[in-house]
């Protein structure tokens, strides 16, 4: 972004010149009217507003005041210099940590609104992690962070570069419910849509399967194998080529883990690589477009479909993923993916793993999860498009609200640079 601001008329001030840190002490925070609790955790990073909190009932020690239209500045550090720029404002009154500085604009100085692009901006974080004080855990004291110094536009400029910021961020808290919302629908249809009359038991019985609408069977994992509609199961397992460390290279055919698995896809950044060569020799489960990958060993239940169009000739699995293969003409893989990844399929997960003395559910317990199958490939296909569009409206809304941070970003860059 490049707005040509013309800063001719600019001052150079220190935060302390146009803002104060406003530190009022509350006892016993239970017995008080404010209801609501706001600590280090609730507040994340690059927030414009505080976006949770917690109720005041259980607090019992000395907490600090805050008004409506306070920032609020995570003074603390979560490690060494990781302060992760967390200074939103609040648009209600409540209670804080007092790792937090509680800070109010000079209204006859400061357009209202405009103290978030200062707080906000990455040259004050610098300046905090560079002033802070302690070892692991470090702290900001407001006397230090009071001298930072940046250039304040006249009143008038404020207001427009204030009025840009927060009508970015009433974007993303429109796009934000909205996402929200299409998330909820998809994961509430996606288990309706699956589950069919299969029901939250885990029992697999004749009763199920009487209340099964007509055109749909309950079924196995091992009977669908049993019946060819599954082509392949199978998980990652080395044969006598063990790689070294220094056979690993930054581009090459991916191994894929449980952490590579994220948000329905694989995240190739998370996978070690090998060069084709070696993987040409070792004795791995081998991946192709289509797949869908469940993972059963340490983390459970990531479901990944292996996209269409890869960068790669195959991908390779370790013993931390099992690998499900479906013939297309009896059991759509895409409508495999959105049974495994629903709610009543990942209980059956949990249930089974809870019972090992450690995360991993194998080939032979998988076998006995239950799922339900339409009958139809039209039917499967059906709802496979109707879960499709919910899915791309929930990442529509991601790249939405990607988008207006980043804009929020490249204004604020623009203005306060480095």
């Amino acid at each position: 972004m490049n707005l040509n601001v013309d800063k001719s008329q600019w001052t150079k001030v220190r935060l302390g010149d146009v803002a104060t840190e406003y530190s009022s002490r509350i006892n016993d925070p239970s017995s008080g009217d404010r209801e609501r609790f706001v600590g280090s955790s609730c507040i994340g990073q690059w927030d414009f507003r505080v976006q949770e909190w917690e109720s005041t009932a259980s607090v019992t020690s000395a907490m600090k005041l805050f008004e409506e239209g306070d920032y609020l500045l995570v003074r603390r550090s979560l490690y060494a210099s990781d302060f992760r720029e967390r200074a939103p404002r609040a648009h209600f009154a409540g209670v804080c940590s007092g790792d937090i500085l509680t800070i109010r604009e000079n209204p006859e100085l400061i357009a209202d609104g405009f103290l978030i692009g200062i707080l906000n901006n990455p040259s004050i974080w610098s300046y905090i992690v560079a002033n802070a004080s302690g070892s692991i855990t470090r702290r900001i004291k407001w006397k230090d962070l009071a001298n930072y110094e940046f250039l304040l536009p006249p009143k008038d400029q404020q207001a427009e570069i204030a009025e840009l910021l927060w009508a970015l961020d009433r974007v993303i808290e429109a796009d934000t419910e909205l996402k929200n919302t299409a998330s909820i629908h998809f994961e509430v249809s996606k288990n309706d849509l699956t589950l069919h009359g299969l029901g939250n038991q885990l029992v697999y019985s004749e009763k199920i399967k009487n209340e099964v609408a007509k055109g749909w069977s309950v079924t196995t994992v091992g009977d669908l194998l049993a019946c060819d509609a599954i082509v392949k199961i199978q998980d990652g397992n080395h044969g006598e080529i063990h790689p070294k460390s220094s056979d690993y290279i930054d581009h090459g055919i991916p191994f894929i883990m449980a952490n590579s698995l994220e948000n329905g896809g694989v995240n190739f950044s998370k996978s070690k690589k090998l060069p084709q060569d070696i993987t040409d020799r070792l004795r791995v489960g081998f991946s192709y477009p289509g797949d869908v990958l469940l993972s059963h060993k340490g983390t459970i239940g990531e479901v990944a479909i292996v996209p269409q169009e890869i960068a790669f000739p195959y991908l390779m699995l370790t013993p931390q993923v099992t690998l499900y293969r479906t013939n297309e003409h009896k059991l759509k893989g895409k409508f495999l993916f959105y049974v495994f990844s629903a709610k009543h399929f990942q209980s059956q997960l949990s249930v089974i793993s809870a019972q090992s003395t450690r995360a991993y559910v194998g080939k032979t317990a998988q076998q006995k999860l239950r799922l339900a199958i339409p009958d139809s490939l039209i039917e499967q296909e059906r709802i496979v498009g109707f879960l499709d569009e919910l899915d791309g409206l929930v990442r529509l809304m991601d790249d939405s609200i990607a988008y207006s941070r980043l804009l929020q970003k490249s204004l604020i860059n623009e203005v306060f640079p480095i």
